[in-house]
């Protein structure tokens, strides 16, 4: 009987070289986690100049001449946070827009306390938004802004400029949901079945970490495993893990949501989908989308597993503009933000769409009162009402909402 070729000189020599390049990637990973790493996020410079309650306004400090008469002020999700998109140096939002002299504004929604349960998508649209559009209009002595919405954001972005369409020049929507009547994401699937009540009167806010689980579980063999694989199979390329380490400082920096918001949310959006049915109320306003008469520039992921194309593609069809823009790009939810190749699509095409519609009109000039004094409109914020009888009423005078404007 021949003995069996097989070339076990080979199969060692080629064990004991993995082994050596094993042992000095080992070696080389060692120092580059020991020694000082860069993973710095949201590095780009910016004012706060408007403060109300947990939420602030952040103006970013421009790196050349603005091109744009109209400011832009981007909305981010309740979850999650804005700095997402200046996650890290060359991949970076907000300097792209910076570059493209577009004058940014960017609200920081903050961690909501006990005392922010009660708030609802009327407080964040028509409160603290609705005070933050006024401010800019005012600083600039303009009528509108343009608006850019991010996920939830993006969805309040929607409702904003369905009932207050005299103060938005342009709209752009980015992985936002508007039609929840699809099977086609776990999380849409997940959302019919939740018990939104029992789990806010619980809770009052949704903690953070409870959704960061859900998340985890929608996908958990991509990003339980497949990441940390490949953190172990590049933990010798420096830049590879100080980029790592910012998306994780990212992903774990997520505030709780407010308890009231997340139950509106979730029943009248995800269960009862009445917003693209034009049916949802916010304030006691019904959410007419054929309101939107603006031009609209709508953004989702083809790979989207939180917002899949089928709940962002109804948007143009159901708003009563004539300019409207429909962009797939073949990336996920947050690749649009951070991808290499996104990078160099996205945020340049914004710009590029928004210089096309940059014609501003100025505010018309104040009126004489009959007692000869200027007529100003005030910005301030205003009191809030709630739908929870358990919730104080700020009276005048009184402490109450905190406002800070820095002019």
């Amino acid at each position: 009987m021949s003995q069996p070729k097989i070339p076990v000189d080979l199969i060692l020599s080629k064990l004991a070289e993995d082994a050596e390049r094993v042992h000095a990637r080992a070696h080389k990973a060692a120092d580059i986690l020991l020694e000082p790493l860069d993973t710095e996020i949201a590095a780009t410079p910016y004012d706060v100049v408007y403060e109300e309650d947990r939420v602030k306004l952040k103006h970013y400090i421009p790196t050349t001449e603005p091109r744009l008469k109209t400011p832009l002020l981007v909305v981010y999700a309740l979850i999650n946070r804005e700095t997402m998109l200046d996650l890290q140096p060359g991949k970076s939002v907000v300097q792209t827009f910076l570059n493209e002299g577009i004058d940014l504004y960017m609200i920081d929604w903050g961690y909501p306390t006990r005392k922010d349960k009660f708030l609802t998508i009327d407080d964040h649209v028509n409160g603290y938004m609705d005070n933050v559009v006024n401010y800019i209009c005012k600083k600039h002595g303009i009528p509108k802004i343009n608006l850019m919405g991010i996920c939830m954001g993006g969805t309040f972005s929607v409702i904003y400029s369905a009932l207050h369409p005299q103060k938005i020049k342009n709209l752009i929507t980015t992985v936002t949901p508007t039609n929840f009547d699809t099977d086609k994401g776990l999380l849409h699937i997940w959302m019919k079945s939740i018990d939104a009540d029992k789990i806010t009167d619980t809770y009052g806010n949704i903690p953070a970490d409870v959704m960061n689980f859900g998340f985890l579980l929608l996908n958990p063999a991509r990003l339980m495993l497949d990441k940390y694989i490949g953190f172990f199979e590049n933990m010798d390329n420096k830049t590879f893990i100080e980029n790592f380490i910012r998306m994780e400082k990212w992903i774990f920096d997520s505030p709780d949501v407010p308890g009231e918001t997340f139950r509106q949310f979730i029943k009248d959006c995800y269960q009862k989908n009445l917003l693209i049915q034009n049916k949802m109320e916010v304030g006691g306003n019904r959410v007419n989308l054929k309101k939107i008469t603006i031009p609209l520039l709508n953004y989702y992921g083809k790979f989207d597993h939180l917002v899949p194309p089928e709940a962002c593609e109804r948007l143009t069809g159901a708003v009563g503009s004539k300019d409207t823009e429909d962009v797939c790009l073949d990336t996920g939810h947050i690749g649009i933000y951070v991808s290499s190749k996104c990078q160099k699509e996205f945020a340049p095409r914004v710009s590029k769409w928004l210089k096309k519609r940059d014609t501003v009109s100025r505010k018309p000039r104040k009126k004489k009162t009959t007692t000869g004094q200027t007529a100003t409109r005030k910005i301030a914020a205003k009191p809030r009402s709630s739908s929870r009888s358990t919730k104080k009423k700020t009276q005048p005078g009184k402490a109450g909402i905190k406002l800070k404007i820095d002019d």
